[in-house]
């Protein structure tokens, strides 16, 4: 049976650190998603404020779900790719060193050909990057956008085993035409981590929206039947950022999940 632990994204709070960990418990979550950016700066941290970080995590019976690594480009991009591949090393460490094995990123965009030269850029990086996550204990996990079951599937076949994994983010796949569905059907033995969250598209407008969890069109309960499928242990994680009352609608989420 699928057990639903939940995690609250942190930055979707927006409060301050502490406070923002302390919010998450009073919710009721088992764990948060800490963002690497802007939350915590993985460069900056010495080893007494890891180790402070994880006593305030373990004195509210907390644990992280992922680290998010947002990085200006993808590993498609040749621009600055060294410093980008070698700040993710980083923060797989970092990563590990708060108790998780879970670094979310877009990768980039992945060509539709496999002899596109950036499709090879992005290869090599990856595997870099995966052998680097091997030896600390953590791995990236792709973050869903707006690419298809297919292309990501075409990616981490291209790739050493264990190379990387995926972040299923059910709303900006919704937003940009895409299905999770399929996506999950393609690549749900390999997904880390979830972000639940929903969202519509209008297609008059050729726009998406984000939505409450349960209001949209992303099928939560189907979804979590195709991972319990593949024996996903991981998180799901709330997430909530069009929103005037994102506490409220992260709270109710939180219900949602534990009412499946």
């Amino acid at each position: 049976m699928l057990q639903i632990k939940v995690g609250v994204q942190l930055a979707s709070l927006r409060l301050p650190f502490r406070q923002a960990l302390l919010t998450a418990r009073e919710m009721g979550a088992d764990a948060v998603e800490i963002d690497a950016r802007e939350e915590l700066k993985g460069e900056e941290l010495s080893v007494t404020g890891i180790r402070q970080i994880r006593k305030m995590l373990e004195d509210l019976n907390l644990r992280v779900a992922a680290v998010r690594f947002r990085t200006r480009r993808g590993y498609d991009v040749q621009q600055d790719l060294d410093e980008r591949v070698d700040a993710t090393r980083r923060t797989l460490k970092l990563a590990y060193d708060l108790g998780t094995h879970v670094v979310i990123n877009h990768v980039g965009r992945i060509p539709a050909e496999v002899t596109h030269p950036a499709f090879q850029t992005m290869v090599d990086a990856l595997t870099d990057i995966g052998r680097h996550g091997q030896r600390v204990g953590a791995m990236l996990a792709a973050e869903t956008v707006a690419e298809s079951g297919a292309d990501l599937k075409r990616l981490i076949d291209a790739l050493p085993p264990a190379s990387i994994g995926v972040n299923l983010n059910p709303a900006p796949l919704i937003m940009n035409g895409q299905s999770p569905r399929e996506v999950v059907d393609a690549v749900g033995q390999h997904v880390l981590h979830m972000n639940a969250t929903d969202a519509t598209r209008d297609l008059s407008l050729a726009q998406g929206i984000e939505t409450p969890l349960g209001y949209g069109s992303a099928e939560i309960p189907e979804l979590l039947a195709v991972l319990e499928e593949h024996q996903y242990r991981g998180y799901f994680t709330v997430e909530r950022h069009q929103s005037n009352a994102p506490q409220v609608d992260l709270k109710q989420a939180i219900t949602f999940l534990r009412n499946l």
